[in-house]
C-alpha cells in the first residue's frame, strides 16, 4: 500500500471524489495545496472543503429523495461559524444543543424553522431562548424538563412545539463514550414510559406535542440498530395515535459513521433511506435527520509540521508541533486518523513504523503508534485526514496553547475562519485579584 493509497479513506460517502487529492506531487484541498496554507497560516491549522461538505449533504439528500424529511445538521461535530454556513447555504438545518449553538445556527443564518434543540439538561434560560426564537422543535428529555418548559411558555405566552426524545434501550455497536440510546445511558425517556410523559405533555399549558424523537449514538458502521431503533420508534407512534394523541414529526437523530480507516466500508446511504423508508415512511410524519459526523469529517484536515524525529531504543518518534489539547480523539477514544505526509512520496517509497507524536507533557498526547508511513524529515508537513468533525470544536488551551485556526477552502480559494489567538488574548479574560496585584 502507498502512501497515496492510504488516504483514499477519506472519500466521502457517494461515489464523488474526496476534496483532498495529490495534484503535481502536492496534497490539494479542492485546487488549494495544503502548504500554501501552512505558509500563509502557519500550524497546526484546520482546513475544511465547502465543496467536500456539499457533496455529503447532497449524497444524503439524494438518498432521501421523495421522504418528507428536513436535514439537520448537528453543530456539536464542528461549529465553526462559516462551516454552518455553507452548509445551511446548502440546503441543511441545524441540530443544536446548548443556548451557545442556537445563537451560532441563527447568525450562520439557518432558518428557526430548520432548527431543533435537543439536549438532556436545557437551563431555563436556554429554553427561553429557544421559545423566543421560535425553533421548530424542542426535544424534551425527561418529565422535569417538560414542566419547566411549560412555565416557561406560559410565561411568555407562547405554545412551545415539543418532541419526547425515547431511549430505545438499543445497542447502537459504538464507543461506550458516544453511545446514547441504552438503559443506564443519561439520554431520553425510556421508551416504555414515554405514552405517560407524550399525554402528560397534551395535558400542559404552553405545550404542544408535535411526536417523537430518538438517537441510539454516532459513529454506528453498522445499519441495523437503526431500524430495530426506528422500528420500535414507529411501534410507538402507532400506540400513540391509538390512544388519540396526534403525531406530526419523527426525529430520527443522526449518528451515521465515516471510515476512519482503510479497513473500513463506508454506510450505504441507499440502504439507511431503504431502512427510513420501510420502517417510518408510511407513517405520514414529517422527518428530522441530523447528521453531524457524516458531513464534514471526511472534508477536514489537521495539518501539523513535524519538529523533529526522535530515535529510541527499538522505537522512532515523529513529534510534531499538534497535539493533543488540537486533536483529543486519539486520546479520548482511541481513535485512528489517516497520516499522510504533504508532498507526495516517490512510487514504492519505503513504509517503516512510527510512535506520531505531539509535544505536550502527557503519554496520552499520542496521535499513533508503529504507523506505517514514509520517513518524514524536520520540517516536513503531515496531514491528519477526516479530521473536519470533533477536532477543533473539542480543541482546548491545556499548556497556554493557543487555539488551532481553522481555514475553509473553496475552489481555489481560501480564508481564515477562526483565526489563532495570541497570548494576550488567550489571557484576556483572566485577572489577578487585588490583593494578590498589591503583594508586589
Amino acid at each position: 500500500m502507498t502512501a497515496a493509497e492510504a488516504f483514499d479513506a477519506t472519500d466521502d460517502l457517494s461515489d464523488a471524489v474526496s476534496p483532498f487529492r495529490y495534484a503535481d506531487g502536492r496534497l490539494h484541498a479542492d485546487e488549494v495545496p495544503l502548504a500554501r496554507i501552512a505558509d500563509a497560516v502557519g500550524t497546526p491549522v484546520y482546513v475544511y472543503s465547502a465543496s467536500g461538505m456539499r457533496a455529503n449533504y447532497r449524497a444524503l439528500a439524494t438518498a432521501l429523495d421523495g421522504l418528507d424529511v428536513t436535514i439537520c445538521y448537528a453543530v456539536k461535530a464542528n461549529s465553526n461559524l462559516a462551516v454552518i454556513r455553507a452548509l445551511a447555504a446548502a440546503g441543511a438545518g441545524a441540530d443544536v444543543v446548548s443556548g451557545g449553538e442556537i445563537r451560532r445556527a441563527l447568525q450562520a443564518g439557518v432558518p428557526p424553522d430548520r432548527t431543533v434543540f435537543s439536549s438532556v439538561g436545557k437551563t431555563e434560560e436556554e429554553l427561553r431562548l429557544a421559545v423566543q426564537a421560535g425553533l421548530c422543535q424542542i426535544n424534551v428529555e425527561s418529565a422535569a424538563e417538560l414542566e419547566m418548559l411549560s412555565t416557561v411558555a406560559v410565561s411568555m405566552g407562547v405554545q412551545a412545539r415539543v418532541a419526547i426524545r425515547v431511549n430505545p434501550d438499543v445497542d447502537a455497536g459504538t464507543h461506550d463514550k458516544i453511545t446514547t440510546g441504552i438503559r443506564g445511558n443519561k439520554f431520553g425517556i425510556e421508551i416504555e414510559a414515554a405514552p405517560a410523559v407524550y399525554r402528560r405533555a397534551a395535558a400542559l399549558p404552553g405545550i404542544a406535542p408535535v411526536g417523537v424523537a430518538v438517537h441510539i449514538g454516532s459513529q454506528l458502521m453498522d445499519l441495523l440498530p437503526f431500524r430495530v431503533a426506528y422500528t420500535m420508534v414507529a411501534d410507538l407512534v402507532r400506540h400513540l395515535r391509538s390512544e388519540g394523541l396526534q403525531i406530526d414529526r419523527i426525529d430520527l437523530g443522526g449518528g451515521i459513521g465515516i471510515p476512519y480507516h482503510r479497513d473500513e466500508s463506508p454506510a450505504d446511504l441507499a440502504r439507511y433511506a431503504a431502512i427510513v423508508r420501510e420502517t417510518v415512511g408510511d407513517l405520514g410524519c414529517r422527518l428530522f435527520v441530523e447528521p453531524g459526523r457524516l458531513l464534514t469529517g471526511p472534508a477536514g484536515v489537521l495539518l501539523s509540521r513535524v519538529l523533529f524525529v526522535k530515535h529510541g531504543d527499538g522505537r522512532d518518534f515523529v513529534i510534531l508541533d499538534a497535539a493533543m489539547n488540537d486533536l483529543l480523539r486519539p486520546a479520548m477514544y482511541d481513535a485512528w486518523h489517516t497520516i499522510l505526509p504533504v508532498t507526495e512520496p516517490s512510487a514504492g517509497a519505503a513504509l517503516r513504523p512510527f510512535d506520531v507524536v505531539g509535544p505536550v507533557c502527557e503519554t496520552a498526547d499520542t496521535f499513533a503508534k508503529e504507523r506505517l508511513m514514509t520517513a518524514p524529515g524536520d520540517g516536513d508537513l503531515l496531514a491528519f485526514g477526516n479530521a473536519g468533525a470533533y477536532g477543533a470544536v473539542m480543541s482546548s488551551t491545556y499548556n497556554t496553547r493557543p487555539l488551532v485556526p481553522e481555514v475553509l477552502v473553496d475552489g481555489s480559494e481560501f480564508a481564515v475562519v477562526r483565526k489563532r489567538p495570541t497570548f494576550e488574548e488567550m489571557v484576556a479574560l483572566e485577572a489577578i485579584p487585588p490583593w494578590l496585584a498589591a503583594a508586589d
